[in-house]
């Protein structure tokens, strides 16, 4: 699988292309598809860990 830096790039690509285009129907395509690998990063990035803490904090009561 590519990096994720590459796919951001990527992204960017599209939907600088999607901008400059002045066919609705292209630019609808290329958001599309700058979505769906938005959605890949997604799903491949560990889900964060809000629970934790590190073990210097004090707990505010």
């Amino acid at each position: 699988m590519a990096s994720s830096q590459y796919i951001v790039r990527q992204i960017a690509t599209l939907l600088k292309f999607a901008k400059t285009t002045s066919d609705p129907g292209i630019a609808a395509a290329l958001v599309e598809k700058a979505t769906n690998l938005k959605d890949r990063i997604d799903e491949t990035l560990p889900a964060p860990d809000v629970g934790s803490r590190a073990p210097d904090v004090e707990p505010t009561a």
